[in-house]
């Protein structure tokens, strides 16, 4: 079991609330977070790098200088691999590097995640997370009182325009809805600051 104490928007903790590993998978599984790191890594890679064989450099296809007799070695093209400015052999050419894990592996390794978040004690459980008005400085306080300082992603049950607006101008954090939540993202941001109330109710599907 694992206990996580609940804060208010002033960082006053008001009660611990008691998880159970076999809520989030029972253990981390390293392999399984690797693998959705480099998916999600991968689906973000462009893919174009390309070099151009020697059927594509520019250039004439007439033999340099004759065969024979010249002292040189023999050449036929200018374009050869072997010449400065010539074709690539075997280079990158534009590609999809994209895949994807199937829906189980996605859910366990979400599991897998907020497990190690717990178990690091990096996870912020708040009892709610409201404000008037978009304010970034409002957000910022609420973070400094959390005693956030580190790169944060904000968890919340639906999609709260104040919240996304007052956020989204702080350096390395995010907001995102209890919906969308992925394990790339839990992983990448050192602290999950998550309303109390989600975490309880989290759906793994």
């Amino acid at each position: 079991m694992i206990k996580v104490p609940v804060f208010d928007n002033s960082g006053n903790s008001l009660e611990d609330v008691t998880l159970s590993e076999e809520t989030f998978g029972g253990k981390v599984r390293r392999e399984l977070l690797r693998d959705t790191i480099i998916m999600h890594e991968a689906n973000h890679r462009k893919g174009t790098a390309s070099t151009k064989t020697r059927g594509e450099v520019a250039g004439g296809g007439r033999k340099p200088w004759k065969q024979k007799h010249t002292g040189r070695a023999r050449a036929g093209d200018i374009r050869s691999p072997i010449w400065k400015g010539g074709g690539v052999v075997f280079g990158p050419k534009p590609r999809d590097y994209s895949f994807s894990l199937n829906r189980k592996a996605k859910r366990v390794a979400l599991q897998t995640a907020i497990l190690s978040r717990l178990i690091d004690n990096e996870v912020v459980l708040i009892d709610k997370l409201e404000l008037d008005l978009p304010s970034t400085k409002k957000l910022a306080s609420i973070l400094k009182c959390l005693e956030i300082r580190e790169s944060c992603l904000i968890v919340m049950q639906e999609f709260d325009e104040t919240i996304w607006k007052s956020s989204r101008n702080i350096y390395n954090v995010k907001f995102r809805v209890a919906s969308d939540l992925n394990a790339y993202d839990v992983v990448k941001y050192k602290k999950l600051l998550i309303v109390k109330d989600v975490l309880e109710n989290l759906k793994f599907e």
